[in-house]
């Protein structure tokens, strides 16, 4: 299969190409648009309360217990004889909606961001939008 077409740098004015959306010597610039992202949606989307679980030492110890446990793998992937890494832990039943499942090992699973973003998008429909229907 032939290599993916060359295209130009997302920084303005910037003569190199490269496959990615960043060349070479702007890959710290990918990194940076990623933590912005991140820190946006801590300030204005997630509520308080869940931005202080998501940061607390708890979650943190019981994140990478579930990641062990998982060998590091997407479990719908797996499902379906795909192997790709993990890159979130998601709970099965959300927070919102049972708070007190927040740290059970049982109501987390390993998944790779693809089948997260999916699974996030079930959880909206069948749960509501979060914040604004307060599911």
């Amino acid at each position: 299969m032939p290599a993916k077409p060359l295209k130009p740098c997302a920084v303005p004015s910037c003569p190199n190409l490269t496959q990615g959306r960043y060349c070479q010597d702007h890959q710290h610039k990918e990194q940076q648009d990623k933590s912005h992202r991140h820190r946006y949606y801590d300030e204005h989307l997630r509520d308080q309360k869940a931005r202080e679980f998501y940061h607390s030492k708890e979650w943190q110890r019981v994140r990478q217990v579930a990641l062990v446990r998982d060998n590091y793998l997407c479990q719908h992937c797996l499902r379906n004889n795909r192997i790709t890494s993990a890159e979130v832990v998601d709970h099965v039943i959300p927070i919102r909606v049972d708070w007190s499942l927040r740290l059970s090992l049982g109501n987390l699973q390993s998944l790779c961001n693809a089948c997260h973003n999916k699974k996030t998008a079930e959880d909206k429909q069948r749960y509501g939008e979060g914040r604004v229907k307060n599911f």
